[in-house]
């Protein structure tokens, strides 16, 4: 039988609602709205289509939104103090530095020293450290996105066999720590992986992101397997066979006939990123409200739960910067 579709906008819709209802119950409490900064350097296209929705969402949560924009000339030193700004200010509970940044600038080295209990996208060394041991910190909102859909369509992770297909630092690596933090047998593949068709096809769910259109096909998928789709790559609408040139790295139409459960592209991993960039928001609210940190929190341990913001179970903060593979 077809796969069934996971419906990446359903669920988001769902995460979305949830932190509204449970912002305006913090604002009650606290007299004080969760506020989200983002930060962006220049003028990417992709990059301010992102933002503005980000911004957007914000105010629908009922957040309290902060669009810090520097040109594109903008020197490492502006960026840094920018965000040292932004860190010290209480009505600010997360930041998030948009990538890319004009290539004079260190998009790392800046992402770094955003306070870890600000750090929304779960990217800073000490956020990454925190996952590493299994201690409370903030996830990366990308990874948190695929186990809210893996959840919603009962995937059972303990003792399951996961492959993530792709290791960078802002998916592949998180994702792999999560799906591990949730007792599943996890492999990570990349470019050097030999016979990456044969690991894949040992999986019970099957996770790519690396980038490259089409690169799972059937022979890659367990029948019955669940397939998650985080790749988003932009044809001209003849490659793609769409009227959008955007596809996946998974062959979504003969993947569809072997899997048990697929995300399509667009509409399934992408839309959750920003459903969990908003939750991520809200915790780091609510950490900064539990441990007194106004500002600069360096030291303070968070106390979102281990395996994500609000409820433990769980690209770009646009669903887009996961795709790249870390070869």
């Amino acid at each position: 039988m077809p796969a069934t579709i996971i419906d990446g906008k359903a669920v988001a819709a769902r995460v979305r609602a949830k932190v509204a209802e449970d912002t305006r119950t913090f604002t009650a409490q606290t007299g004080r709205a969760p506020g989200l900064a983002t930060v962006l350097v220049g003028e990417d296209p992709g990059s301010l289509v992102y933002v503005a929705g980000k911004q957007r969402a914000c105010v629908e949560a009922g957040m309290k939104p902060f669009d810090k924009r520097l040109p594109a000339d903008a020197s490492f030193d502006d960026v840094a103090e920018t965000i040292a700004g932004l860190n010290e200010d209480p009505a600010v509970s997360g930041i998030l530095m948009q990538l890319p940044v004009p290539a004079h600038l260190d998009g790392p080295t800046l992402t770094n020293t955003i306070d870890p209990d600000k750090d929304v996208d779960g990217l800073t060394p000490v956020n990454a450290g925190r996952l590493a041991l299994g201690l409370p910190g903030l996830r990366p909102c990308t990874p948190l996105g695929v186990l809210e859909l893996l959840g919603d369509v009962g995937a059972e992770l303990e003792g399951a066999e996961a492959v993530v297909v792709g290791r960078s630092n802002l998916f592949g690596k998180p994702m792999a720590q999560l799906l591990l933090a949730g007792n599943a047998t996890v492999t990570t593949c990349h470019s050097r992986t030999r016979d990456l068709a044969g690991v894949c096809a040992r999986a019970d769910v099957l996770i790519a992101a690396v980038g490259r259109p089409r690169l799972v096909g059937p022979e890659y998928v367990k029948p019955g397997a669940i397939v998650i789709d985080v790749g988003m790559n932009r044809l001209t609408p003849e490659e793609a066979g769409n009227k959008s040139g955007l596809i996946g790295d998974v062959d979504f139409p003969a993947v569809s006939e072997v899997a048990s459960a697929i995300t399509p592209v667009p509409g399934g991993v992408g839309p959750m990123t920003i459903a969990c960039l908003l939750r991520n928001t809200l915790d780091a609210a609510r950490i900064q409200a539990d441990t007194g940190v106004d500002a600069g929190g360096a030291g303070a341990v968070p106390r979102a739960k281990a395996g994500g913001a609000g409820d433990g179970a769980g690209a770009d903060s646009g669903g887009a910067r996961a795709q790249v593979d870390a070869r």
